[in-house]
C-alpha cells in the first residue's frame, strides 16, 4: 500500500515526546514535509538531531497568537492535533483550574489550530485530512479522569461537526481513540501489574497498545488511501469497547 505522504506538508503539534514524536519521525521517513509544534524546546531540538528535515517550532499550543503563527507558517495539507494534558482528579476533588487548563490544551487549542489550517486548505482548495487524537476516555467512564474524560468527548463531537462542515471543501476530519498506549509516560504509569489488571483483563488481546500502531493508523487517516473515511472515532484499544 502506497501511503502517499510524498512532500505533503504536515503539520503535528505536541510532536516533542510520545506519539507526537514517534509520529513525526514517521512522517519524515515517508518523505513528507513535517512542522513539530511543542512547548519544550530540548525535546524538539532532540526530536531534530534524529530527523534534520523536521522543522521545530517552540510554541504554547494555548498562546494568543497560535492562530497566526499557524497561518504564516501554512498551507498545510494534513494536520495532526496532538498535544494535549491529563489532569488525573477524582470527580468530587476535581478542581475548575483542572477543568480549565484540560479544555484550554485539549479542546480550545485544536479548534483554533484547526481553524487556521482549514481556512489556508479552503483558500488554496487543498483537499486536507485532519486528524484529531482522542481516546477510549471519551467513550467510557474511567475513575478519576472525569475532566479527562470530558475533553476527549468534546473532541469527538467537534471532529463530527468538523467533518460535516469541511467536508464540502473535501476536508476530511477523523479522530483516533486509542486506549492506554505504552509510550515512556504510559510505562510509568501502568507498569504496576496491580493497577493494570483490571483495564487489561477488558481488553480481549490482553495488552496495551504500542506508539507504532498508533502512528501506523494515523498515517493511513492522513493518506490518500482513506480518502473516503470521515467523520470516524476509530477506536485503537484491542477490543476494549466491544466488552
Amino acid at each position: 500500500m502506497n501511503l502517499s505522504l510524498k512532500g505533503k506538508r504536515v503539520l503535528v503539534t505536541g510532536a516533542g515526546q510520545g506519539i507526537g514524536r514517534a509520529l513525526a519521525k514517521k512522517l519524515a521517513d515517508c518523505q513528507a514535509n513535517v512542522t513539530a509544534i511543542s512547548k519544550t524546546e530540548s525535546e524538539l531540538i532532540s526530536l531534530k538531531s534524529e530527523s534534520p528535515s523536521i522543522n521545530i517550532i517552540t510554541k504554547d499550543v494555548t498562546s494568543t497568537d497560535i492562530k497566526e503563527l499557524v497561518t504564516n507558517l501554512g498551507p498545510f495539507d494534513c494536520l495532526v492535533n496532538n498535544a494535549a494534558v491529563a489532569l488525573l482528579e477524582p470527580f468530587l476533588d476535581a478542581t475548575e483550574s483542572s477543568f480549565d487548563t484540560s479544555f484550554d490544551i485539549n479542546v480550545k487549542a485544536p479548534l483554533r489550530i484547526s481553524q487556521a489550517v482549514s481556512k489556508q486548505m479552503i483558500q488554496h482548495n487543498i483537499k486536507g485530512s485532519i486528524v484529531n487524537i482522542s481516546s477510549q476516555a471519551s467513550k467510557v467512564a474511567l475513575r478519576d479522569h472525569v475532566v479527562y474524560c470530558a475533553t476527549k468527548a468534546a473532541i469527538d463531537a467537534m471532529t463530527r461537526v468538523m467533518a460535516l462542515e469541511l467536508g464540502e471543501y473535501g476536508i476530511r476530519v477523523n479522530t483516533v481513540n486509542p486506549t492506554v498506549v505504552m509510550t515512556n509516560m504510559g510505562r510509568i504509569g501502568w507498569s504496576d501489574p496491580n493497577k493494570a489488571k483490571p483495564l487489561l483483563d477488558r481488553i480481549p488481546l490482553h495488552r496495551f497498545a504500542e506508539v507504532e500502531e498508533v502512528v501506523n493508523t494515523i498515517l493511513f487517516l492522513l493518506s490518500d488511501e482513506a480518502s473516503f473515511i470521515n467523520a470516524v472515532t476509530l477506536p485503537i484499544d484491542g477490543g476494549f469497547l466491544s466488552t
